[in-house]
């Protein structure tokens, strides 16, 4: 992933859910970073990790781990849902069986999800 598109993604669910948000104790220390809470949750996504290997490597305890994957998850389908989840409409079939054509990758779209050729 680009670092532009992964930037927009963060900024855009940082906008959305104020768990996101950088916060500071009682004593005045700041907490997490929304990048930290993102990457985290994103890597737990991406290779199927178990939570309490971004303590290591991100210093985040299990539990924020996987308060920060629950929130990741809700944010994107919240902000991206309506756009990128939804199933395709007539103009995203034939521009996607374009491509199909062009690539030479035969019944790619039946292979994505047999939902939409029923």
């Amino acid at each position: 992933m680009s670092r532009h598109l992964f930037l927009q993604i963060v900024n855009a669910v940082e906008a959305h859910n104020s768990y996101f948000k950088q916060r500071t104790n009682a004593l005045g220390v700041l907490g997490l970073s929304y990048l930290q809470k993102v990457t985290a949750a994103r890597r737990i996504l991406a290779y199927s990790i178990p939570a309490d290997l971004t303590d290591e490597y991100l210093r985040i305890e299990k539990i924020t781990t996987i308060e920060s994957v629950r929130a990741f998850v809700k944010a994107i389908v919240e902000v991206f849902g309506d756009w990128y989840l939804g199933a395709p409409n007539e103009a995203d079939i034939c521009r996607l069986l374009s491509i199909e054509e062009q690539r030479g990758f035969p019944r790619m779209l039946g292979s994505i999800d047999y939902v939409y050729w029923k």
